[in-house]
C-alpha cells in the first residue's frame, strides 16, 4: 500500500481519529486477520460470526500495527468510520455476525480507502474479470502474462467480494503497474459497487452460467449483473467478451468501450483454431490474432482452459505484450490457486484430480469432460466423486440430474455421489443407459474414502468436485495420506 498517515486515512474514509494524533504512518499492508499484521500495517476490525475484530485491536498494535480501522471505539490508535444508515446498506455488505451494522460501516470505509489509493495511482492499469465460472483461473493467467511487463498485483485464491476486493486493491503501491481483480456477485448491483472501488480500464466477461441461480432467479438476471463490469468501463477502455456465449457477446451493446471478442467463433478477434488435447487432457491450439498466429500448448488440464487463455491473451496484447511473448508465456503458465484442477499421482499409482474448490453445472461438465479425456483409450478407470452444487434454487434437481446422465454418456466408469443433497445425480445415472451399480450414493466423505480405499487400483484416475461447502477436497487429501505426498504434475 502507499504510505498514508492516519490523518490521511481518516480524511479518505470520512472518519475521525481516536487515540491518535494523525501523524502516525501506515507503511505496510492492510489486514483483517490480526495474526497477519506486520510492522507499520493497518488492522481492519471486521466483525465475524465467531469473533469480532474490534476485540483484537490492542493486540494488533502490540504486534506492530500502526493503527486500526474500526467502527466503534477500541483500546488502540484508530480511525473510526461513520455509521452506514440502514437504508443505505446493500445486501453485499451483509456479514455473518454483523448485528449492529459495524460490519457494513467497516466495509464502506475500506472501500473508500481503496478508492483513495487507486486515485493516487494514475498509471495503474486495472483489469476486472467476472463470469459464472473460470474467474480465478483466468485471473491467475492474466497476472502471469502481465508480470514480466511490470509489477502486478492479483488476489490470492478467490478474494472477490466486498472484503477481499478492496483488500487486494490496497496491496498496490507506486511501483505497481497492473492490478488484476476478480469480481463476484450475489445480486444485481454488486459488481457495479466493486467497480466503484477500483474503476477498471479492461473488463473481461467469461460466461453466464447457472452459478448462484438460486439468488438471481434466471440466467438473464445473472447476465444483467455480470454486464455491470462492461458498463463501468470508460470510452477508452476495452471489453473482452466471450464470442461463444450469446449472453456475453450481447454485452457489446452495453458498453462505451472498444470490444474485443474471444473464443472459437470465426468472428472472434482473438480465437483458437485446431484445438487438440493430449492423453492428460492438456490442450494445444493455434492462437489467432490480427498480429498473426502462434501454436500454444497449455500445461493445464482441461480443454475449458482454452477460453480462459484466450481472454488472458487478449488482455496481455492490449497492455503491450507481443504475440510471441504471449504464446511463450502461456506455454509455461502454472496453476496458482489451490483445489482447481490440481493433478497429482499418489504413491499407490492413482491419479487424483482435485477440483473441489467449488462447483456449478458448467464447471462440473468441464471437469467430467477432462476426466473422460484423461482416461480415453487407456486401461485406467475413471472415477468421479461428486458432491452437491449449491445455490441453484428451483433448478437444483434438474441440474444434478443432468450431471448424473452426463457421467454415463461420457463413459465414466464409477460415479460416487456424496450426500443426500446430490442424490439426483445418482438417481439419474442409475436410470441412464445400461448402468447397473456403477453409480453409488454415499452418506458422507468418510464413506466415500472407505469405498475408494477398498476398490481403487493403480492407474485409476479420480476426480473430486463439489461446491466449496461440501469440503470434498478431503477425499483427495485422504488418498495421499494413505501413502505420503504425491508429486504434483504440471
Amino acid at each position: 500500500m502507499i504510505r498514508l498517515s492516519l490523518a490521511d486515512i481518516a480524511s479518505a474514509v470520512d472518519g475521525r481519529l481516536h487515540r491518535a494524533e494523525g501523524s502516525e504512518i501506515v507503511s505496510a499492508g492492510v489486514e483483517f486477520d490480526s495474526r497477519k499484521i506486520t510492522d507499520g500495517g493497518l488492522f481492519v476490525a471486521v466483525p465475524g460470526e465467531r469473533v469480532d475484530g474490534h476485540d483484537f485491536a490492542a493486540q494488533a498494535i502490540t504486534d506492530g500495527a500502526t493503527g486500526v480501522l474500526a467502527a466503534r471505539e477500541v483500546d488502540a490508535p484508530a480511525v473510526l468510520v461513520p455509521t452506514v444508515p440502514v437504508e443505505e446498506r446493500s445486501s453485499a455488505m451483509a456479514l455473518a455476525g454483523d448485528t449492529d451494522g459495524t460490519g457494513a460501516a467497516v466495509l464502506a470505509g475500506l472501500a473508500k480507502l481503496a478508492r483513495h489509493v487507486v486515485d493516487r495511482l494514475p498509471e495503474l492499469a486495472v483489469v476486472g474479470v467476472t463470469g459464472s465460472s473460470g474467474k480465478t483461473s483466468t485471473k491467475d493467467l492474466i497476472a502471469q502474462l502481465l508480470a514480466p511487463m511490470g509489477p502486478t498485483v492479483a488476489p490470492p485464491g478467490s478474494f472477490n467480494n466486498e472484503l477481499g476486493h478492496p483488500w487486494t486493491v490496497l496491496r498496490a503501491d507506486e511501483q505497481t503497474r497492473h492490478l488484476v481483480l476478480e469480481l463476484s456477485a450475489r445480486g444485481v448491483g454488486h459488481i457495479a459497487n466493486l467497480c466503484e472501488v477500483a474503476p477498471p480500464r479492461i473488463g473481461v466477461v467469461l460466461n453466464v452460467g447457472h452459478a448462484h441461480l438460486g439468488e438471481f432467479g434466471s440466467q438473464e438476471a445473472v447476465a444483467q449483473a455480470k454486464g455491470e463490469l462492461v458498463e463501468s468501463l470508460p470510452a477508452d477502455g476495452v471489453a473482452v467478451l466471450n464470442a461463444d456465449d450469446p449472453l456475453v457477446a450481447a454485452m457489446a451493446e452495453r458498453t462505451r468501450a472498444r470490444v474485443v471478442l474471444v473464443g472459437e467463433s470465426p468472428n472472434a478477434h482473438v480465437r483458437a483454431e485446431d484445438v487438440e488435447v493430449d492423453e492428460l487432457a492438456r490442450p494445444t491450439f493455434t492462437l489467432v490474432t490480427e498480429a498473426g498466429k502462434e501454436r500454444v500448448t497449455l500445461p493445464l488440464f482441461g480443454e475449458h482452459h482454452v477460453g480462459n487463455a484466450l481472454s488472458a491473451a487478449a488482455v496481455a496484447l492490449e497492455l503491450g505484450a507481443t504475440l510471441p511473448q504471449v504464446a511463450e508465456r502461456l506455454g509455461s503458465i502454472q496453476r496458482v490457486s489451490a483445489r482447481r484442477m490440481e493433478v497429482a499421482e499418489t504413491p499407490n499409482g492413482v491419479t487424483v484430480v482435485n477440483d473441489a474448490y467449488n462447483a456449478n453445472p458448467e464447471s462440473v461438465r468441464a471437469a467430467l469432460k477432462t476426466l473422460a479425456a484423461m482416461t480415453r483409450g487407456r486401461p485406467a478407470r475413471a472415477w468421479a466423486v461428486l458432491g452437491p452444487m449449491a445455490e441453484l434454487g428451483d433448478a437444483d434437481v434438474e441440474a444434478h440430474d443432468e450431471i448424473g446422465r452426463l457421467a454415463v454418456r461420457l463413459n465414466i466408469d464409477r460415479l460416487v455421489v456424496v450426500g443426500e443433497q446430490a442424490q439426483a445425480m445418482h438417481q439419474a445415472a442409475s436410470l441412464e443407459g445400461s448402468w447397473g451399480e456403477e453409480s453409488v450414493l454415499v452418506a458422507d466423505i468418510d464413506e466415500a474414502v472407505a469405498l475408494l480405499r477398498a476398490e481403487l487400483r493403480p492407474g485409476d484416475v479420480v476426480l473430486t468436485k463439489a461446491s466449496n461447502s461440501a469440503g470434498l477436497w478431503r477425499v483427495a487429501e485422504a488418498l495421499f495420506a494413505d501413502g505420503g505426498n504425491g508429486e504434483q504434475q504440471q
